[in-house]
């Protein structure tokens, strides 16, 4: 199945959204304690069991591999505002800010190539990412209604 990219583009906006309001609607029971005291009692909250451990160090060196590669790409695209989107990521959530960062890559590409097509997927892969979307959809609304 072919897919444009401006489907491509609504579906990293909506995962984006999902992506803040997932993190956000976690973090405001943080809010109380000030920016300092809400960000050191964060962090020190990721270090509360094994699972938190290893959930944050995985997200840390998915978001530094992720951070490299946006780099690099931002420059071989030629893209501007770059360490914005690093920043969004880094103070407000990396699942948000690397959506829009895909978004900007993929207005940057249609000009640049003028093509409305970003790739082919075959059924099973859609499949496979609805199924994903799903699981994580769920467990997004669970973390919010807990």
């Amino acid at each position: 199945m072919r897919i444009s990219r401006s489907a491509l583009s609504i579906a990293y906006a909506a995962i984006g959204l999902v992506a803040l309001i997932g993190t956000w609607g976690n973090n405001v029971a943080y809010l109380d304690l000030g920016l300092v005291g809400a960000t050191l009692h964060f962090w020190q909250e990721t270090l509360v069991n094994p699972a938190s451990r290893s959930i944050t160090v995985d997200i840390l060196f998915l978001g530094l591999a992720v951070i490299i590669w946006m780099l690099l790409e931002a420059r071989r695209l030629s893209m501007r505002w770059t360490w914005l989107y690093i920043l969004a990521g880094l103070f407000i959530a990396i699942s948000a800010a690397f959506p829009a960062f895909l978004i900007h890559r993929e207005r940057i590409l249609a000009k640049r190539e003028g093509s409305i097509l970003a790739g082919n997927l075959s059924a099973a892969d859609l499949a496979g990412l609805v199924i994903l979307a799903l699981a994580m959809l769920c467990y997004a609304i669970f973390s919010l209604i807990r």
